[in-house]
């Protein structure tokens, strides 16, 4: 059984779809809104890309990144309030065709219908995001690091979104 404290974390990232991805650029920071589904198991969230966009091209070359999922500003109250997960790790290029791409596109398609007509194009690069660290802050003074197992577990107990 997971600890309590790491239900909410794993409640928002599997209600969210929405994610700013951080990516390393020649060096430099860099950084773009991406969706992303999670894996059936809760180890991994997939994102799909296009290579056309530098941030694919970042990944396929350095495949450290980070994702950040923050529940909505409705734009009333303190925004460092807000809950807020940061997730870092490696986001690895999945090969078309195995047992793990077809789970991945089945999962994210099951998540987003309209992106299966993008599984057709070239271009698209299906990936397997696994988290080493999790950062949660739920507001003022209750945050807390938990590891990628950790979180993933959490998401196993709280069930789907």
């Amino acid at each position: 059984m997971v600890s309590e404290t790491y239900l909410p974390p794993a409640r928002l990232l599997a209600s969210s779809r929405w994610a700013a991805l951080a990516v390393v650029v020649d060096g430099a920071p860099a950084a773009a809104m991406t969706s992303y589904a999670l894996a059936p198991d809760g180890a991994a969230l997939y994102v799909h890309l296009s290579q056309m966009a530098l941030h694919t091209r970042a990944l396929l070359a350095e495949p450290r990144a980070a994702l950040v999922v923050s529940t909505p500003d409705a734009g009333d109250g303190d925004p460092q309030t807000l809950p807020r997960l940061s997730l870092s790790g490696v986001a690895l290029a999945l090969v078309p065709g195995t047992p793990e791409y077809e789970t991945g596109k089945a999962a994210y398609v099951a998540r987003f219908p309209g992106a299966e007509e993008r599984f057709a194009l070239a271009d698209f690069v299906l990936f397997r995001f696994e988290t080493s660290e999790a950062r949660w802050v739920g507001g003022f003074a209750r945050a807390l690091r938990m590891s990628g197992a950790q979180l993933a577990e959490a998401i196993a107990e709280a069930g789907p979104a």
